[in-house]
């Protein structure tokens, strides 16, 4: 009887190789070749943390728990965000030195600590500094040199002593005019436009409460601040006058213009000499430029009149504090003049 074939293999169905006839994948291999499936999310996976995450959050809820964090985009719960502490910056500065400690404390302004370097030799101004820093009771702490070093600079001279001061209060600019003018003085204050180091800033300081000035006035960007470097350069002279910050110069020169100021802007290529000025004695504003670029563009437009110091043409320029000592002596002398 023939076969009727219905168990037999389909054509090509059986490979024959040298180890006989094998019988073919039957379209078994089709899938591979088509190309791997769509990964699935991360929290669909059981192995990945997410996936774990939201099996977790999956039975929190079936027990009875209130699903109470946010889920996000893809479905899985976040992690509660830490709110991240404000960072804590060590914003005292450090004022060295027994002159300029000495006037601190006799200012008694705002003192965390007073540092005494062992076996310091002790003078007159160290015994007061000892007194003064007793009686307000402030914490007296004895170190090593070397610690006085790293707390002022390793550039600074500390004369064995320093005080670690909060950062320093500027007053406002108004309130300095109302002030010197609610005592019955003349105004004289300095403005510095662009003076960035710290040592002309303490030299101005230190001349205006040499010539009688009331205060100086700094802007709030491309300047510098009280810091410690102008602490120690003004002798003690930043205590006793008044530092206010403008946050905007020109505009504080137009209001002091506005109440009876006269605005004088020393630079180099004035058009009054300094010895000619004939308004020394009125409310005068003394505005000091940088020693490279001098006055900006907008202060000088601004000014009542631009003042220059007469001196040697083989020199180029004067240091800004020096030039502001020089026109504020001047300014003196005139007005002791009856």
């Amino acid at each position: 009887m023939k076969s009727s074939g219905a168990n037999k293999p389909r054509a090509g169905a059986v490979r024959k190789t040298r180890k006989g006839p094998q019988v073919g994948s039957g379209g078994q291999g089709r899938q591979a070749l088509e190309g791997k499936k769509p990964t699935p999310k991360a929290e669909d996976r059981p192995y990945h943390p997410a996936g774990k995450r939201k099996a977790a959050q999956e039975r929190f809820v079936a027990a009875g728990g209130s699903n109470t964090k946010r889920a996000s985009s893809t479905g899985a719960p976040q992690r509660p965000q830490r709110q991240s502490k404000p960072k804590s910056s060590d914003e005292t500065e450090v004022v060295t030195g027994r002159n300029s400690v000495l006037e601190a404390l006799r200012a008694k302004i705002p003192v965390t600590a007073l540092y005494i370097a062992t076996r310091i030799e002790y003078d007159d101004r160290v015994k007061e500094i000892m007194q003064l820093a007793t009686k307000r009771g402030l914490p007296i702490l004895e170190v090593m040199r070397p610690e006085l070093d790293r707390l002022g600079g390793f550039d600074s001279v500390h004369q064995g002593v320093a005080l670690k001061v909060p950062p320093y209060e500027y007053a406002h600019p108004n309130d300095l005019l109302e002030k010197v003018v609610a005592s019955g003085r003349v105004p004289l204050l300095v403005a510095l436009d662009g003076i960035t180091d710290p040592r002309n800033l303490g030299a101005i300081i230190r001349s205006v409460a040499a010539f009688g000035g009331h205060g100086v006035i700094v802007p709030q960007r491309r300047s510098v601040g009280l810091t410690a470097a102008a602490w120690k350069t003004s002798a003690g002279a930043a205590a006793r006058t008044p530092v206010a910050m403008a946050g905007n110069l020109t505009q504080t020169i137009k209001s002091y213009k506005e109440q009876g100021v006269f605005v004088l802007g020393l630079d180099g290529g004035g058009d009054v000499s300094l010895p000619a000025l004939t308004l020394a004695k009125q409310p005068v504003l003394l505005v000091v430029g940088s020693e490279g670029k001098g006055l900006s563009r907008l202060v000088t437009e601004n000014c009542d009149a631009v003042v220059s110091i007469p001196i040697n043409a083989s020199t180029e320029s004067l240091n800004a504090g020096i030039a502001a000592s020089v026109a504020l002596y001047e300014i003196a002398k005139q007005r002791a003049k009856k």
